[in-house]
């Protein structure tokens, strides 16, 4: 399977919230792309002849390392309060709140050995060590929206899209129990703790906000 990489902002076809809580929009009209499997920003970009630099800017994609399939992505540019005037036919424009946070339960036992620092790699979540094999649930319920291991320093991995502001990502699982497109209950295992040295077994679990790592304890209910 093709690895991307973060840094490059190449991405899997995976999921994250496209706009921002300063600039959501919600509108009919304009041009947009329906994400598919197997795509990625820079594979939409080239087909629209289109920057993906401007793409991941215009949705608001955070960092730019999460898409997934089914994602609406605005191919021309949207700003807070106006309309860019490279949209066409835009009608009935208005602002969306954030959907409210859910209450978080931790997804697996064990010590926390890195806090959320929001810098890239690690840092966008917090490592829980624990002991290979031992179950890992969902914080809350959701509808999965990747399941796999297509993104490089994650390992095999899981998204669930909690509502349209909120989502969770775990990593570096050993055994992968839920598939993509399924709804999940809050506390139900969908993966197992996987090795990332030898005789070291950890989680990496996130928390995205409108696409962009928030810190989880602020979410989590107290150990």
């Amino acid at each position: 399977m093709l690895k991307l990489s973060l840094n490059s902002l190449l991405l899997i076809a995976i999921l994250i919230v496209g706009c921002s809580s300063q600039s959501r929009l919600h509108y009919q009209g304009g041009i947009t792309h329906i994400v598919r499997t197997g795509e990625t920003l820079s594979s939409i970009a080239a087909f629209y002849h289109k920057d993906f630099r401007d793409l991941a800017r215009w949705n608001n994609l955070g960092d730019g390392a999460l898409i997934y399939p089914g994602q609406l992505i605005y191919l021309v540019e949207i700003r807070s309060g106006t309309v860019a005037r490279s949209v066409p036919k835009l009608s009935e424009i208005s602002r969306a709140p954030d959907d409210p946070a859910p209450h978080l339960s931790w997804p697996t036992t064990g010590h926390v050995i890195k806090e959320f620092n929001g810098t890239r790699g690690t840092g966008t979540g917090m490592l829980i060590k624990g002991k290979g094999g031992q179950p890992i649930r969902a914080a809350a319920s959701g509808h999965v929206v990747y399941s796999g291991d297509g993104l490089v320093g994650y390992g095999k991995l899981i998204i669930v899209k909690h509502n349209d502001t909120f989502l969770s990502a775990y990593g570096h699982n050993a055994s992968l129990l839920v598939e993509e497109g399924q709804n999940i209950a809050k506390g139900q295992q969908i993966a197992t703790m996987g090795e990332v040295s030898p005789n070291e077994h950890r989680l990496h679990f996130e928390i995205r906000r409108n696409g962009e790592p928030v810190n989880p304890r602020q979410f989590l209910s107290n150990k």
